[in-house]
């Protein structure tokens, strides 16, 4: 008798200090890398993903399982995820709404800013690459649906990804419009445009803003076509 109800209060206490089954809960394993709630930093290499467009983020947990992005840590965690919890991922992330840090210069000096600024907001026409602000947005927040934002993020983090997106090894839904652009980028515009977006203060409504209802200057296989071709 004594035995029975001593194993019933250790079950009971056992269950009592179960973790709750929350997808809050689910994700604290994001939190080492990307920060508590996904807001990460604004140093070193991992990124912000908190409130990042939904349909961003579950592409890119898409590609880290399916190979176009790699990242042992990443693909050991969704190797065997469905698409629908993914989906659930991306939408709890999405769903932040989280003070940014300040944003830092770095060691760039004027020159080196002023070119990034000139690649950030007017592209090279000379070179056929369009203004980052052209697809990601005037205020660069990002566009929805799955259009990320690019400032609030480190200098390391934006020159290695399109550093990866130039080498190949970094991948996206064809047609991959980014790994164009990044192809028609030296070495010195990719520091340039990294460091003037990771020098600007994000502005007080960071989200996302609505697709203007024309297609972005290229073609993306992530990004619906609003117009047909």
């Amino acid at each position: 008798m004594l035995a029975g109800l001593a194993a019933a209060a250790a079950a009971a206490a056992a269950a009592s200090a179960a973790p709750p089954d929350t997808i809050a809960q689910r994700v604290l394993a994001c939190v080492p890398c990307h920060g508590n709630e996904g807001r990460a930093t604004n140093e070193g290499y991992y990124p912000r993903i908190a409130g990042k467009p939904s349909g961003y983020l579950y592409n890119q947990l898409l590609n880290f399982r399916d190979g176009r992005r790699r990242n042992a840590a990443m693909a050991y965690l969704v190797a065997h995820q469905t698409d629908a919890y993914l989906a659930e991922i991306a939408a709890h992330f999405a769903a932040q709404r989280l003070p940014y840090p300040p944003s830092r210069a770095g060691n760039a000096g004027p020159a080196e800013l002023e070119r990034g600024r000139q690649l950030a907001e007017h592209g090279d026409k000379a070179r056929a690459i369009p203004a980052c602000a052209s697809c990601h947005g005037g205020a660069l927040t990002g566009v929805l649906p799955a259009t990320p934002g690019l400032l609030g993020l480190p200098r390391d983090y934006l020159s290695a990804q399109i550093g990866a997106w130039k080498a190949g090894s970094r991948r996206a839904a064809a047609p991959d419009c980014m790994a164009q652009i990044a192809r028609a980028l030296g070495p010195e515009d990719i520091g340039a445009v990294s460091a003037w977006l990771a020098s600007r203060p994000v502005p007080p409504n960071p989200d996302a803003v609505a697709a203007a209802g024309s297609d972005p200057p290229l073609r993306c296989g992530t990004v619906p076509a609003t117009v047909p071709r």
